[in-house]
């Protein structure tokens, strides 16, 4: 192993400068090579697009993302632009998808919203910023309570998690207030009504810098930090395989995408945090095939309504006065619709799902002219319930070397179903849904479920395990089962049935990866130096 190792990272997203930013702090003489598929979207890398003001330009920057290139040779893939609230589960600008129904699609008929991002920052640049911690049965069985604590702690380090986000709306607080009426004496201590953890720092005057990858990539993009010097990352550059010698990573071979050249760059350490299909296709297409690679495919079943505020029942909580001062606040940062965001957590038995209740001056549609809720002056709330879904081998990916994508890569099918497990809680959470708002006003949306693949939380498709029985793909710390250098990360890895935003997990789990990385590089490098004699 070279005293100077060089890890290779695919995929820009917030696990993949995970990875980056924890190896370099610990290492002192390592480099990182990050490579990126898509286009830089913003001046600083890797930027939440949420926090570009002018309207056009965030525009372009969503639909930038949505294919494998920019400029002149995108490939539009993406979903249609819509009226949308930011932070609610319909906002889908930035992201294409997977079947996309033209030449080279994915295979995916009961799967059929999954979509992907491709660009500086991955999902992290178009993410709704909810970062929830696991609880309960969503934790990770083999991970202690005392180790996942700490990991959970430098994960909302990393990602500059906030608590109390728009603690101070009178209108936020009001609705907390009338859901604690009616839910607070069914749920357990410490997961009743709350706000909801966002990652975002609060600005002075009011507004909130949501939180990117740029937020963990940090000193790595700060040209005045040391470790900016041991980091560079390469945009549209796509890596087409994973090199080897037999069962150990030599690098990788990458194509730039600017000039279509293939070179290879050569890597003690191979990273792949790419997204829940990529990931999985590259590790196929590069000849390391677990059985349970694609395979145990699950997300978040999602049932979604809109009401609008009672301004009888709002009023019990919060006056008029206060509103109207609310309201102004608001005028200033109209850029960013979402005032405040509320949640009952996942807990069991009795809430197995996770409720978020974001409050809006409008609704995420167009109402219409005649209906009595224009310009409801309470407002309104988009409020979503994720559910779990149990993953089962059945479902998932198959690949096929066949017939290929349009990246020239082994295309693949989805294979999903909702069991009558999901079926039952999915009736729940939708009476549920039904109460919440019932208890703070009256729908304009009646509840229903969003199709197969909304929630853009894909799990399990590279999921970790205890033993390599052939039910898993990495070992407890991200490593790749037989294979010596390669580590993945994302989402993919989480093993179990959960409900909540997994993006906050997942980096727990990249730290703790990233933390075994450093300790084999640093126990390779102490057994290859030379004692000096003391004579």
């Amino acid at each position: 192993m070279s005293h100077h190792p060089t890890i290779a990272i695919v995929g820009s997203g917030p696990i993949g400068a995970t990875y980056a930013r924890k190896l370099l702090e610990g290492l002192p003489h390592a480099r990182v090579v990050m490579f990126e598929a898509g286009p830089q979207l913003t001046e600083r890398p890797g930027e939440s697009v949420r926090n570009i003001q002018d309207p056009d330009a965030k525009a372009r920057a969503r639909e930038m993302s949505q294919g494998p290139q920019a400029g002149d040779l995108r490939e539009s893939l993406g979903i249609p632009s819509a009226t949308v609230v930011e932070g609610m589960f319909t906002a889908r600008q930035g992201t294409h998808l997977f079947d996309f129904g033209g030449e080279g699609s994915a295979h995916a008929p009961t799967f059929a919203a999954a979509a992907g991002a491709t660009n500086v920052g991955g999902q992290g640049s178009h993410w709704t910023c909810a970062t929830p911690a696991p609880a309960f049965s969503e934790k990770i069985p083999f991970i202690s309570d005392a180790e996942w604590e700490d990991l959970i702690g430098e994960a909302r380090n990393l990602l500059h998690v906030q608590d109390a986000a728009f603690a101070d709306s009178a209108v936020g607080a009001a609705i907390r207030s009338l859901l604690a009426e009616e839910f607070a004496d069914e749920l357990p201590e410490g997961y009743g009504v709350s706000t909801l953890p966002v990652s975002g720092d609060p600005q002075p005057d009011g507004s909130m810098r949501w939180g990117g990858t740029d937020f963990v990539l940090g000193p790595l993009i700060d040209s005045s930090s040391p470790l900016s010097e041991r980091f560079e990352l390469r945009n549209l550059t796509l890596v087409r395989r994973i090199d080897r010698d037999g069962d150990t990573v030599t690098g990788v071979t990458v194509e730039d995408l600017r000039t279509r050249e293939i070179g290879s760059v050569a890597a003690d350490v191979v990273v792949v945090a790419a997204d829940a299909f990529r990931s999985p296709q590259l590790l196929w297409a590069s000849g390391i095939r677990p059985a349970a690679l694609g395979r145990y495919l699950t997300e978040h079943p999602v049932v979604i309504t809109t009401v609008a505020l009672d301004a009888e029942k709002m009023s019990r909580f919060a006056t008029e006065d206060q509103l109207d001062a609310e309201l102004a606040q608001r005028a200033k940062h109209a850029a960013d619709p979402v005032a405040a965001v509320n949640r009952i957590p996942f807990s069991e038995p009795r809430h197995p799902f996770s409720l978020q209740v974001m409050y809006s001056e409008n609704t995420p549609f167009p109402l219409p002219e005649d209906s009595p809720f224009v310009g409801n002056r309470w407002g309104f709330v988009n409020m979503g319930n994720g559910l779990r879904k149990r993953p089962r081998v059945e479902d998932g990916l198959t690949f096929t070397d066949d017939e290929l994508d349009y990246r020239g890569f082994p295309n693949f099918t989805v294979d999903y179903e909702l069991t009558d497990a999901e079926l039952s809680e999915i009736e729940a959470a939708t009476a549920d849904l039904r109460r919440v708002g019932e208890t703070l006003g009256v729908f304009v949306a009646e509840p229903r479920l969003m199709p197969n693949g909304s929630s853009l939380h894909y799990m399990g498709t590279m999921r970790m395990g205890e033993v390599d029985d052939g039910t898993s793909v990495a070992d407890p710390y991200s490593r790749v089962w037989g294979v010596d250098g390669l580590v993945v990360g994302g989402n993919a890895l989480i093993p179990t049935a959960n409900a909540m935003n997994p993006t906050l997990m997942s980096v727990a789990i990249a730290v703790r990866g990233a933390r075994k990385v450093i300790e084999e590089l640093s126990a390779d490098d102490a057994e290859s130096t030379p004692i000096e004699s003391t004579a």
